[in-house]
């Protein structure tokens, strides 16, 4: 804006001095010419007058002129700050329409056009991570309908029918267990969507044992393995270390692995691999998959997105595990990033050194 005012300030006066020096040379040969005919004509008053003030007539002719080209020039500028401001106010109201400036606006109509552009995306991702939101909180409300009924109808027919045996009362009561904490991680959904101010995230730093952290977590992950017959492979070296905020970093593997789980193969595996030099540290996860689509791949670690939009019960979440990954890990001034290709999954986590 500086440079803009700066500008336009110069271009008014070049033109501004311009025109008074146009105006001169037009009132000097005027004046040359009219000084030969009012000598011709000395004899009328009128002429008579003006020749014997010619000496202070002509300057104030010369000052009228000058003020007049200054406050036609001053208004030009007030036309150019109008537009500007009408410009501002499309910008404010998300206006689709290009801009348009005069010429010698060009550089500002570019930089405003650009914003204009800038401002729209950001509102567009704002509408869709909003109806996201909503959509998600529909979606999990009616998620909350189907386990709550299932426990309900169940341990209704356990109370209700006194002829059940052993066995089908074991099946009931393990179905009902089953349900109730599938309602449980739903309502953890809502829980986490209510909390969820990435802004708010602070650290809290320690020395860690990433080599213990991770062998720790893939035996923790050992019973979510099991049902698709997954296998956990940890390559690491031992005992590394490193200063992190200890659970959020968890959370982070957390996700990544329960990701990996979520979006493998049966009868396959889950690789951890882990890496150190002298810049820090570098960790992968991957996994054999279906081949995320690259128009996914660029918007995964967006809140409340999801790579599943079907309602399943199974990989149906909020959308917020990636996205407060990347978060965590970006306070820990590292990167995450996710690659997908011939049906491998992987993220990959770097953790600089000199926290």
């Amino acid at each position: 804006m500086k440079i803009f005012v700066r500008r336009i300030f110069f271009h008014i006066l070049s033109r501004f001095v311009l025109g008074v020096t146009i105006f001169s040379i037009v009132l000097m040969v005027i004046g040359y010419l009219v000084d030969d005919v009012i000598k011709s004509f000395a004899n009328y008053e009128v002429f008579k007058f003006m020749d014997y003030n010619k000496s202070i007539l002509f300057p104030v002719i010369w000052l009228l002129g000058c003020f007049t080209i200054l406050v036609w020039h001053w208004i030009k500028t007030i036309k150019y700050i109008a537009i500007v401001a009408e410009a501002s106010n499309s910008l404010i109201n998300s206006d689709e329409e290009i801009i348009h400036f005069p010429l010698i606006l060009k550089e500002m109509e570019d930089q405003m056009n650009n914003l204009r552009v800038h401002v729209l995306r950001k509102e567009q991702i704002a509408k869709e991570a909003e109806q996201r939101k909503n959509d998600l909180v529909i979606y999990l409300a009616h998620d909350l309908k189907t386990p709550l009924t299932s426990v309900i109808g169940y341990l209704t027919l356990l109370r209700d029918e006194q002829q059940i045996s052993d066995e089908l009362k074991e099946r009931y009561v393990s179905i009902s267990l089953e349900k109730a904490e599938r309602l449980e991680d739903l309502i953890n959904e809502f829980f986490e969507i209510t909390r969820f101010s990435l802004s708010n995230l602070t650290l809290e730093l320690s020395s860690v044992n990433l080599t213990r952290m991770l062998e720790q977590i893939a035996y923790e992950f050992r019973p979510m393995l099991a049902p698709k017959n997954l296998k956990c492979d940890l390559k690491a070296p031992s005992d590394v270390m490193i200063k992190c905020d200890v659970k959020k970093m968890e959370r982070v593997f957390d996700n990544l692995m329960r990701n990996a789980i979520n979006y493998s193969f049966e009868d396959s595996s889950i690789t951890i691999t882990l890496s150190q030099d002298e810049s820090g540290v570098k960790l992968k996860f991957s996994n054999y998959g279906n081949t995320i689509p690259e128009e996914k791949l660029q918007r995964i670690f967006e809140q409340f997105y999801r790579l599943d939009t079907a309602r399943t019960s199974k990989t149906g979440g909020a959308g917020l595990g990636l996205a407060i990954a990347k978060e965590i890990v970006q306070l820990h001034k590292g990167t995450i990033t996710a690659f997908s290709k011939s049906d491998v999954i992987e993220f990959e986590v770097f953790i600089p050194v000199g926290l």
